[in-house]
């Protein structure tokens, strides 16, 4: 009964369009009314909502958030496209190659496949439209291409399911999502291979060496955001959420004082986007997870559990199901509070198959990323589709074999264990 008005509440308000975090939240208070008195149930929920933000982990969001603003308003991606199409320019559909790396590696930057879709789509789109390549490819290629920084670190939803998953470690997440994110933009870049070859886009002008150099020198510092973050907790110098703090000063050290894109007179602005975004996604992390305590009140993780493996008890048919699930939550829900509550609900299905809880993130978060460049609802769509300058209806012909090759990168993480926990086993930091 409680979870059936759970679900009806929680639909009926996204579909009047009521923002996720307040949709979330309401029909949470909805259901506490139906299960205990007034003041209890609202002061339940109030406290869980608290009692989730409670997490030394989180605290590194709001700092990785601020660190992608300043780095998305550096020149950061300029720099990163001049140097992938240093690299790889010269080959067939060579702009599209430099679409897919320049975006994997601003997304790693940044944090954000919304900053990257605006920033590379803002260079990226009109270069290759301007070659002679379809407005709806750049658009889909974009949008698809853009998913992958967000398994690569610095990472927010990898910290955010760390704290969903109940101790997973955030350095072996983030260590751990290299291979799939480079998996899911090799996928992408020889789906662009195909299209040139059989649309036959245009090889850009070859360059000099000296001139790759130049190209490189100028995106190291950029590029080095990572190895500082990921080194220094490789090194046991600072933990993921001190890294977070490291990233604010080296962002802002290489935005203000060494590229100078940033003029101190913008840091006020910068701060306020960094505030409201991460207001937005902490309201979405508290109320997530004061659904995910109702629906653990309502045994409804292990009622799922027992449902599906009582279906089979193949652990291929199983992952497979759950993958489909998770591809359908991820085109109706955003990506934050599908980890905090989906994640209680299918982490013991996935541990009882011998799946490590690594494992099973770096899976679910890769799945949910194909869920942002998805219809209806996908972010990334919709940022992709406003500045290509086209619409969601026209892009969806050329995504088709992109999310043929993020699925099937799915299915290779998903079956193949090695290939999210190798580097961190190579660490020492899984057993």
């Amino acid at each position: 009964m409680t979870i059936a008005i759970l679900l009806l509440v929680f639909t009926t308000l996204l579909v009047l369009g009521v923002p996720i975090a307040f949709s979330i939240g309401i029909a949470t208070v909805a259901t506490m009314l139906v299960s205990v008195d007034t003041l209890p149930a609202l002061t339940t929920v109030a406290q869980r909502m608290a009692g989730g933000l409670d997490s030394f982990a989180l605290l590194a969001i709001p700092l990785f958030i601020l660190s992608g603003q300043l780095m998305g308003q550096g020149g950061i991606a300029r720099r990163l496209i001049d140097f992938a199409k240093s690299l790889v320019g010269m080959l067939p559909g060579g702009l599209a190659f430099v679409n897919v790396i320049s975006c994997t590696l601003f997304g790693a930057i940044s944090g954000s496949s919304v900053a990257a879709t605006s920033a590379i789509g803002s260079f990226m789109m009109p270069a290759m439209e301007k070659d002679g390549y379809p407005r709806e490819f750049n658009a889909a290629l974009t949008a698809a291409a853009s998913t992958t920084g967000l398994l690569i670190p610095p990472s927010n939803i990898l910290i955010v399911y760390a704290v969903a998953s109940g101790g997973v470690s955030i350095s072996a997440l983030f260590v751990g999502g290299y291979l799939p994110g480079i998996l899911v933009a090799l996928g992408l870049i020889m789906v662009s291979a195909v299209y040139a070859r059989r649309y036959d886009f245009p090889a850009g002008e070859r360059v000099k060496f000296s001139v790759v150099v130049e190209k490189s020198i100028a995106a190291l510092p950029s590029l080095f955001l990572i190895v500082l973050v990921i080194g220094g907790i490789l090194g046991g110098i600072f933990t993921a959420t001190e890294a977070g703090a490291i990233a604010v000063l080296y962002a802002l050290g290489l935005s203000v004082l060494v590229y100078r894109e940033v003029k101190l007179s913008e840091l006020k602005d910068i701060l306020l986007k960094s505030t409201r975004t991460t207001a937005i996604v902490m309201l979405l992390i508290a109320t997530s997870m004061a659904m995910s305590w109702i629906l653990a009140f309502e045994n409804i993780p292990t009622m799922a559990a027992d449902a599906l493996l009582a279906l089979s008890d193949n652990p291929i048919v199983i992952l497979l199901i759950i993958n489909l699930i998770l591809l359908v939550v991820g085109a109706f829900l955003d990506m934050t509070p599908a980890v905090l509550i989906f994640t209680p609900i299918f982490l013991p299905v996935a541990v009882a198959l011998g799946m490590t809880p690594l494992h099973f993130g770096i899976m679910m978060v890769l799945n949910l990323s194909i869920g942002l460049c998805t219809p209806p609802v996908g972010s990334v769509l919709f940022v992709a589709c406003a500045v290509g300058r086209t619409r969601v209806a026209e892009i969806v012909r050329p995504l088709m074999p992109m999310y043929l090759a993020m699925f099937i990168a799915l299915l290779a993480v998903t079956y193949i264990p090695g290939i999210s926990e190798w580097l961190p086993r190579a660490f020492g930091l899984m057993e």
